[in-house]
Parts: structure tokens; sequence; C-alpha cells
């Protein structure tokens, strides 16, 4: 199957919904999980799924992205596999920067048109779902479709966050964007369990197969001015091709924004969470650390997902997630929290530098009370600091902070003194 079937994975734009976590980086680069990358997510799934041919298109903040790819996805001399970024390039002959989703791809198509396939599977860069494309490419081919799109069944309150899709025996017939009103006209046969449900509508997951010589003739003649797929090249398409849909019913978010990337987090922690990383034929991959195993010494934790080489010492972890190499101190409490973890580990030296200039140590320090928060890499948290999100909490941004929701997001490398609260 990997011959059959190339994908392109969309790194998105600037990211501006997930700022500050994007200040730095690129949304694929994002730590999600305690010890993953966004752009993880979307790999995974075509690897477990025989795709090995992989294209990433990115274009702000690629620095951190590109390190991740190539020190983590290496194949044999003898595969023909690959994990390629595709970073916006200004050329002769086309000056600009990526317009949107569509545009992207076109810039990309001298890159992609080397390599011999039969299909294109297009997906989203951050979304968090585990689905067999084997099964989406032989429904494809089965409607003797010029173009899938992964669709999930949803209520009638969600129906006005996405694009919704009418369907008549498997074929997508009629698109709207975010309706607002009228949706009894746009009720789907989602199936008698999804009916029960009350998920009558199809909304698009932003996931598209499509027939090469299709994709490369709609973008480079037919709609050479598009700019976007959900947009415009979608919904044009509908009357003129066999658009199928292949119905998706398992777990799926999309985490494009602070509060559903926070909660989707914190639902790793549940006892039986949507979303299962200990799935052996469901593997998510990531660059091997040889971290140490971690350590813990007189903490309760309760739904805690805890990364590999920490050193955790906090009185109390709850419903949190502690990301590779994190240090939490003696008698802090850690309740709804992300800590996403650092990059090294500070030595001897280095502390008793940090002690000399005044500096916390990284990681967290000793009585501290951390609650409705996310902690980006390398932030150094003094002792006594308490940190407290919630609903009493206006959205802003700081230098050292920015709150989303409720949800205060403490910004990368961030320096919190001894003492200091935000929140409380």
């Amino acid at each position: 199957m990997s011959k059959q079937i190339l994908s392109v994975i969309l790194g998105g734009g600037a990211g501006t919904r997930l700022y500050p976590l994007t200040a730095n980086r690129s949304k694929p680069a994002v730590p999600i999980a305690g010890k993953y990358r966004l752009v993880d997510i979307p790999i995974s799934n075509c690897l477990n799924s025989g795709i090995t041919r992989m294209f990433v298109l990115t274009m702000y903040n690629s620095a951190s992205l590109n390190r991740h790819i190539k020190n983590t996805y290496h194949f044999s001399a003898f595969s023909s596999a690959f994990v390629d970024i595709l970073a916006a390039e200004q050329t002769p002959d086309n000056p600009a920067w990526f317009q949107g989703t569509a545009d992207a791809v076109r810039q990309g198509l001298r890159h992609i048109g080397p390599f011999d396939s039969d299909y294109i599977l297009i997906l989203s860069g951050d979304q968090l779902y585990q689905i067999d494309f084997q099964e989406m490419l032989q429904n494809h081919k089965e409607q003797n479709a010029d173009i899938t799109i992964a669709t999930i069944p949803v209520s009638e309150k969600e129906a006005s966050d996405f694009g919704i899709l009418k369907t008549e025996e498997g074929m997508i017939t009629s698109f709207i964007e975010k309706p607002k009103s009228g949706l009894e006209n746009w009720v789907s046969d989602t199936g008698e369990e999804m009916r029960e449900k009350g998920k009558v509508y199809l909304a698009s997951m932003g996931i598209y197969i499509f027939n090469r010589q299709l994709l490369f003739d709609l973008l480079q003649n037919e709609y050479k001015e598009a700019t976007d797929f959900g947009k415009e090249i979608i919904p044009q398409s509908i009357s003129k091709y066999r658009v199928a849909s292949y119905q998706y019913e398992g777990y799926w978010e999309d985490i494009g924004n602070i509060p559903a990337f926070f909660h989707a987090n914190l639902a790793l922690t549940k006892d039986l969470p949507e979303f299962n990383l200990f799935d052996n034929t469901k593997t998510i991959y990531t660059r091997a650390r040889m971290l140490p195993p971690g350590k813990m010494s007189g903490t309760k934790c309760i739904h805690a997902v805890i990364g590999d080489g920490c050193i955790v010492n906090a009185a109390h972890v709850e419903n949190s997630v502690i990301g590779i190499r994190s240090r939490i101190g003696h008698d802090t409490t850690i309740i709804n929290t992300y800590m996403m973890g650092s990059d090294y580990y500070e030595t001897l030296a280095d502390i008793e530098a940090d002690y000399q200039h005044g500096l916390p140590q990284l990681g967290i320090g000793n009585r501290c009370t951390i609650q409705n928060a996310i902690l980006d890499k390398n932030c150094r948290i003094g002792d006594d600091v308490k940190i407290i999100g919630g609903s009493h909490l206006e959205d802003g941004d700081t230098p050292l902070y920015t709150v989303r929701e409720g949800i205060i997001v403490l910004k990368k490398g961030a320096i919190v003194p001894n003492g200091f609260t935000i929140g409380a």
C-alpha cells in the first residue's frame, strides 16, 4: 500500500490560537502528552496504516520541527520511507508565502510530483485521533470516488463549529460552512447508534484523499486561484466530481486552541482515556531520548501521567500531565495542570550557580500550588509560588504568562521568583 498513496501533513499557519505555545515553535512542534509533539500524531497514524512517505508543510518557526523530524524518523537505507519538511519558500515564479491550505499544497507540488502514487492523503497537523487510513482508502476505491472526506457524526450543538456535509448513499451532495440556523435540512443517515446519541450531522474532519491526477489538475488548472480546501475546493468540487464520505466514529479532537489543547491533554489522565496511548496496534511514535525512569518520593498521585526522567517530590499531583525531565519540589500541589517539562537537566554546579545569582532551579520549587495551568518548557518556578487559574481571571497577555478562558499559560523559559502569585 505504501507505494499507492503518499501523505501531505499541513503544519498550519502562524498558530495564533495556540499562542503563546507557538511563539517560538510551529504548531506541529508543540509538545503533547508529556513526551510527544503534535506532528507525531498524523505521522504515527500514517505509519500504523502502512503509509511510509510523508511531506510536512510548514511556514512559521520551523527550526524545532525540523530538528524533531530529523532526530526522530530514521528509516533503512533500503527503504523508500521518508518524512520530509517542505517549508514555505520564495521562488522566481512565486514570491509569496502560503496563502491557505490549498495554496500550501499547490506550492509543494513541484517537490511531491517526482514521487509516484495513485492517491494523495491530506492531513491536518493539529488534531488528535487514531484512524486506519487503509480502511479510508478502501472505502474511496469501493465508492469509485475522486475525493473522499473523513467525516464524524456530531450533535446539533456541535454542528455550528464545523463544515457540515449532506450525504446520500455515502456520497456527499452538499456542504455548508459552520451553519448557525436551518440545520433541519442537513440531517444525514449516520447509523442507528449515532442517531440514538443525537449525532445526525456529518462534520468534515479536514482529512482528505484525492486521486493524484485530479488534485494536480484542480490546484494547477481548474482552481488555480483557490487558496483553501475547506472553503473553496471541496464545496466547488461536490457538484462536479464523485466526493465520498468516510464516516469515522472513534475519538477525534481538533486541538487548535488553548482550551481544547489543555482539556485534550488532561483527558489522557483518565482511567480509560478515549485516546488510548497504550494500544499495541496504534503506537504513537516519537524521538527515543534514552532518558532514565521517573523517580517519585512521598507523592500522592491521582489520575496523573508522568513522563520519562522526572524527579517528583510533590505532596500531591492530581489530574495532571507531567512532561519529560520535570523536577517538582517538596510539599508542592499540582492540580489540573500540564507541565511540559525541560529540555535538559541542571548539574549540581548549575544549581549552585542558580543559587548564587538568585535564580530558581529549573522546574517547580517547594511549597508551591499550581492549578488550571499549562507550564511551557524550561520554566523556573521558585518556592512558595501560587499559580491559580480559573473563571475569575480575564483573558490577557503579559511578558510572563497568558490567560485564555481561565487557563494560565506560563511562557517557555519563564522565571517566577519565590513567593510570586498569579491568579490567587
